[in-house]
Parts: C-alpha cells; structure tokens; sequence
C-alpha cells in the first residue's frame, strides 16, 4: 500500500498529487516539481538554484521528463500538477545531464587542487559522481572564447580580480547559474554591482564597468561568494596564514568567535542547521593550536554597554542627532560611507564587538598579562627575549565584510586574520580534527570570556537592538521593561518596528535592501525613529557571507532558533550584567 505520510500534509488543504519515479506525493499549490521530487526522497542535481531567488532554469541539470510534456523539462521552474508523471533517471536525461557537464568541464580550469572550494563545491561532486573525463579541448571564459566559435570581439575580460580586502574573483570558474547576480541584484542586495556582459559563449558576469570589485560600489556583504557554486566567487583567504602561525609556535595565539558561528559550524560536518555547537567549536580552536580561546559575545555585552549609554545621552540631547543607527555591521557602515555619507552622524561611535575585543587582548589588561607570561617564561630557560611581540589575534565570523573592517584606516593591526565560519571548517578538516567527536562541554578562557543571553543574539536580525534596549532601560531606570522584545525578531527581509514607552519607536532592517527602501520613503519615516539597527545581510550575522553555504529555504529560521534557546537558558541576558566586562571597565576603560 502507499504510505500514508506521503499523501497527507497536516495544515495544509491545497494540494496536488502526482507520481515521481512511481512514489505518490502531494505538494501544495504553487509548488515547482523540484519540490516534490525532494518531498518524494529523490533528488535531481542543481548549479543555479536558490530558494531565495526566481529560478533561471539555465543549468539544465535538473531536467526531468513529464508524461505527455513531449520534452525534458527543467524541475526548479516547472509547477507540479495533478496527476503529473514525473521520471527524473531515465536514460536519456543521464546522457542530457553527462553532455552538459562534459561541456561546462571544457571551459572550467583543472585547479581543484588549489581552489578554496574543492571538496565543497557542487561542479566537483557532479563531475565526480559522473566519472567525468575531459572530452573537449579546453576553452577560455568571456571574449576569449567568443574568438574560439568565430565571433568577432576586440575585448578580453580580466577575469581574476584581488583588489578586494574582503572577497575574491576567479570568473574563469564560472558555470554563469547567475546566482551572484541575483544575490546582488533586485532579488537580493539591490545594489547590482555585478551584472552578465555579453551574450552567448561570450556571457560573463562582472562588475559594473568592469571596473576592480575594491573600486566599486561593493559592501563586502559576501552574499555572491554564499550563492555561487564553485570556486568563481570566495572570501578572500586568510586561514592557510593562520596555520602557519599556529603551526610555527612562536607567537602566542588569541582567537574569538562571533556568536553566529556556533550554530553553523554544525553544518559543515554533518550537523542538522541550529545546532548549538559551542563546546565542540572551543575544542576544535585548542586541538588547532590557539593559546586562548576567547568569545566575542564578550566584546558584544561591552558594545551594548557603550551603545546604550550613547543612545540614552542622544535621547536625552546630549550626544548627536536622532535616529541612532547600529555600527557593528560592516557592510552597513561601508554602505553609509560609500552611497549615503549623509548619514555618517547618526551612526553609533561605538566599534563594533570584532575590533573592541582585539583592541583589548592587544592592548587591555590582558595583554600584559600575556606579555608577563612569556617574560617569565623565556627568563626560565634564558635571557629575555630582545622584543615584545603582540599576541596574534584572530576573529572567526559569519562575515566577509570582517575581513574589511579588520583592515580599516584606524583599525588596521588589532585584528590580525578575520576567517569566516567556513574557513574554520577548512582548517579543521586539513587538520583532520574528528569535530563531530569533540566534547561540546568546553569552556571559553577568561577574562575576555563572559558573555550574556543579551550578546548571543547579536548573531540575528533584530538581536542588537534588542540587546541595547535591555540595557538602555535599565539605565532610564525602568527594570520592569521585557527582556523579550519580539517585535525586534524574525529573519525575513524587511522592517521591523517595536515601540519602547515612554522614549519612542526603534526600527530594524533585515538586509541592505530592505534599508534602502526605509531610506528612500519620501515620507522619511525613519527620521521619527530614535534608533535603528540594520544588518547587511537578511536574518542579520546568521545569514552572512561567510557562513555555510546551504539551498534550505529554512536555514536562517533554524540558525535563529538556536541562537534565541542560548539566550532563554542563560543566566544572566542583561549585557550591564557581565562581571568581566564591569572589571574592565573598573581596571582600564573608566566608565562608558
């Protein structure tokens, strides 16, 4: 008989029923046949299609056959019907799908070895899967290939770019599924730095004018190098210097992690999305080598401490103009300076978490404790050692634009290497750390270890200003305010609104798109606002550039739900609440 489960759908009542390789399944009007061939178990191969985005259907790997349809049909565009008959490993589609990655692998690069991809990368699985052997002479990307089929063509594309701190460009890797435009396009970011030049064998994506990717209007928000593929568009490596340093042992090593990463770190070893991976994250820092492993929920809990204080003394008229916008997110900043410095003043004084916490373990308490340490050591076995060398400091965020702000004019030297979430896995995996084995009960060193419920959920949209609001109406004297402002949350595009009694409203973009539709308001609604909080990426640090790549429509609401269970179970959720970071303030910083 079928299987019950495979007909119902609790909750839902508009559904169609079909057949996908002879197994029933029902989905709910609107669906595309891709979603019911993954309801059915099955699963046809993608290289251009996101969740987030309106399907291009331009890669043909997920051509599926439909009775009566006369011709294959491309599964990620095509509506599920009643009654459809749908058969997705026939014979002639495996030849189809053979003859189109036997041309795509004539005009990509054998540089598996050397790509920061390989082993993540979804061209490599298919080519592998496939058994795939080179069957055509190989071709070059852009104008040069244009010349090769006769086209006539006086331009030749630079195709690799490095002038970007924070993301790399190797297009002679691209298979043109058109994602990192969509990403940053109208669908996406809505700031359409990079767009397809010319047509057929010809087409590439660039960037507007062609101009070098650090020459342009990009934020280094890194959502092109999370959507594509292959190895055509990456954050800009830093991890191979990182085991370097770890490996020679001649500098002591401090690393801090974001609060986004430990439930996505999960995912690049097998972990379903949201799981909270805190302890196994500490453990796998120590087995790589890192002397101190510290939290950057730390220097988040110090954020707020310094963010709120200035909001309250802005409300109060003290302090600079209104609305009071957020400045740990880089891509937001780097947007404010490059396409509205108009609005320079009202962004927040206050670093953000990454480069406070460095500056205070290159330069704080800690740092002569360090310095201490190694003084009294090298005297133990000799002379002291002619020079003091600062700690190596290493951040591990969701973030490309990290990489950015780590280089900063004013900023440069504190953090020595910023790696994303998905260079840690690279790092464990090239150190064959067993990370799934790891004990997940480790502890992060102190001093510059404590942290809040209040810190954690900086790692989602909304969680900055719901963490400043816990503090700034502690300071205003009202502790009966909530802890849980749930009109700040939620991972959708968009803006949110909460209001706080008796100060005003405050708002939350989700997304750098979503803050410049608020901007461009004729109405200038944002004004009446007294703070905003924005967040580059849509579901804010959990969606960033640099965390896990991943097609599940529901990967930011997973990543959420972990973040917000750290905060609900944490003993203390109020940033003013961090003894490590009220010691800091009574032996080094004064007050906020």
């Amino acid at each position: 008989g079928v299987p019950t489960a495979l007909w119902t759908m609790p909750g839902v009542t508009d559904l169609v029923k079909l057949l996908v390789n002879r197994r029933p399944v029902q989905v709910p009007r609107g669906s595309t046949l891709l979603d019911a061939i993954r309801k059915a178990g099955a699963r046809v191969p993608t290289l251009c299609y996101h969740p987030d985005f309106k399907a291009r259907a331009v890669c043909r790997m997920c051509l599926v056959d439909v009775e009566g349809s006369g011709k294959p049909l491309p599964a990620c565009y095509t509506a599920a019907q009643d009654g459809a008959v749908v058969t997705t490993d026939s014979s002639s589609l495996d030849k189809y799908r053979r003859g189109e990655l036997e041309l795509l692998l004539a005009r990509h690069p054998n540089e598996c070895m050397r790509c920061e991809v390989s082993g993540q990368c979804k061209f490599q699985d298919l080519v592998q899967e496939s058994r795939l052997e080179d069957k055509w002479p190989k071709v070059a990307r852009g104008a040069a290939e244009a010349h090769a089929h006769g086209e006539a063509r006086e331009e030749v594309h630079a195709l690799v770019d490095h002038s970007s701190p924070a993301i790399a460009r190797d297009m002679r890797k691209c298979v043109e599924c058109g994602l990192c435009v969509d990403a940053c396009g109208p669908q996406g970011q809505a700031l359409d730095v990079i767009g397809f030049v010319d047509r057929g064998f010809g087409t590439v994506p660039l960037t507007v004018f062609e101009q070098p990717l650090g020459d342009t209007g990009c934020i280094s928000c890194g959502q092109c190098t999370a959507r594509c593929p292959v190895g055509a568009l990456t954050e800009r490596p830093d991890w191979q210097r990182v085991l370097g340093v770890l490996d020679a042992r001649r500098r002591t090593t401090v690393v801090q992690t974001a609060p986004a990463t430990r439930v996505a770190i999960g995912e690049e070893f097998g972990f379903p999305p949201g799981t909270v991976s805190t302890g196994r994250l500490v453990s796998a820092l120590r087995a790589l080598g890192f002397d101190y492993v510290f939290d950057t929920n730390f220097s988040a809990d110090l954020t707020i401490m310094e963010e709120a204080h200035e909001l309250v003394a802005r409300v109060q008229g003290k302090r600079g103009p209104l609305p009071q916008f957020t400045s740990c997110c880089p891509g937001w900043v780097n947007y404010v300076e490059i396409h509205r410095p108009d609005l320079i003043p009202h962004l927040s004084t206050t670093k953000s978490p990454q480069q406070m916490h460095a500056a205070a373990a290159k330069r704080g308490p800690f740092a002569d404790f360090v310095q201490r340490q190694r003084r009294a050591a090298a005297s133990a076995l000799g002379p002291e050692p002619e020079s003091d060398e600062e700690p190596f400091v290493v951040s591990v965020m969701p973030c490309t634009a990290k990489k950015d702000e780590a280089v900063r004019p004013g900023m440069r030297g504190d953090v020595d290497a910023a790696i994303t979430t998905r260079e840690l896995a690279r790092m464990i995996r090239h150190r064959r750390i067993p990370f799934a084995s790891l004990p997940n009960d480790a502890q992060f060193d102190s001093p510059l270890g404590e942290s809040t419920g209040a810190a954690v959920i900086f790692g989602a949209s909304g969680g900055v200003m719901e963490a400043a609001l816990r503090t700034a109406t502690h300071i205003l004297g009202d502790d009966a305010a909530p802890l849980e402002w749930e009109a700040c949350r939620g991972v959708a595009k968009g803006v949110k609104v909460a209001t706080v009694p008796g100060v005003g409203t405050v708002a939350v973009a989700s997304s750098i798109a979503a803050a410049q539709e608020m901007l461009r308001d004729p109405s200038e609604a944002w004004r009446r606002h007294v703070a905003i909080e924005v967040m580059a990426c849509k579901g804010g640090c959990l969606g960033g550039g640099g965390e896990p790549k991943s097609d599940r429509p529901d990967i930011l609401q997973e990543r959420a739900r972990g973040i917000y269970a750290i905060d609900a179970s944490a003993a203390k959720r109020r940033s003013h609440e961090n003894e490590e970071v009220a010691a800091l303030y009574r032996e080094w910083l004064g007050k906020p």
